[in-house]
């Protein structure tokens, strides 16, 4: 079977005194295409330093990415640079949105920069921005938009290039409740529509229903897969059922 993600035995450590410490220790999972996966764990478990890791903004010290065939280690700097732009979609918690462009010319730019800024691609722009609840905001600067509209400006952008990859590092963690939801169920459901894979960082577990697993890490190592329907319920929902205390996860609902 061909995933769109390996992942394989992936370390990253900082030297520290004499010593090291393993920010990510070990880690090895697969992804499939239309695949949406939940990273979750206490600050310090290592899941953003493994996201950096996967959209090739952070080099593992050992261990292998391969995304869509391609073997990140084995790419120089400029062709990691050209393949993250075309294969790998992403936003952070710092939506780095440019300021004197508006959001829809925020969105076209990942387009500009592959040179594929054409008429199809303007109106997947608007597409995009309209299914998330900005087709009023299409000429706003960044300035004025909320924290919320930004982000999901920053969601659209990492879309837009039609990427195998799809990563979101707290994609929530601007939007009231209600938006939330309509966020990653929106961003789940065009993983699986456009047979992307995707992976979400999130502390609010609320938002792991939308996840087809849910990957728990802990002092850089992946902890235990949450698969079943039930387990994914009980994580989302926890008052409903007692079958996966939140607290072994070190996080709070």
């Amino acid at each position: 079977m061909a995933f769109a993600l390996e992942a394989r035995s992936v370390v990253k450590a900082y030297p520290v005194g004499s010593g090291e410490v393993r920010a990510v220790d070990g880690v090895s999972f697969d992804l499939q295409m239309g695949e949406f996966v939940a990273l979750v764990g206490p600050s310090g478990s290592g899941k953003t330093t493994m996201l950096a890791i996967l959209a090739a903004l952070l080099r593992p010290t050992s261990g292998s990415i391969v995304i869509d065939g391609q073997d990140l280690s084995r790419m120089k700097e400029i062709r990691r640079a050209v393949f993250r732009r075309r294969k790998i979609g992403f936003t952070f918690q710092a939506n780095n949105l440019v300021s004197y462009l508006t959001a829809l010319e925020n969105v076209e730019l990942m387009l500009r920069l592959n040179n594929e800024l054409d008429a199809a691609g303007r109106k997947r722009a608007r597409e995009l921005l309209v299914l998330l609840g900005l087709e009023e905001r299409l000429d706003a600067l960044p300035r004025q938009l909320s924290g919320g509209q930004q982000q999901r400006v920053a969601i659209a952008r990492s879309l837009i290039n039609q990427p195998t990859l799809v990563l979101a590092d707290e994609p929530t963690a601007s939007l009231d409740t209600e938006r939330a939801h309509q966020v990653v169920q929106t961003l789940a459901n065009l993983v699986k529509e456009q047979n992307r894979a995707g992976i979400m960082v999130t502390h609010d577990l609320r938002m792991v229903q939308y996840a087809d697993r849910v990957i728990h890490m802990l002092d850089g190592r992946i902890e235990r897969v949450i698969q079943p329907d039930d387990d994914l319920s009980c994580l989302a929902d926890p008052d409903s059922c007692q079958m996966i205390p939140v607290d072994t996860l070190g996080l709070s609902a």
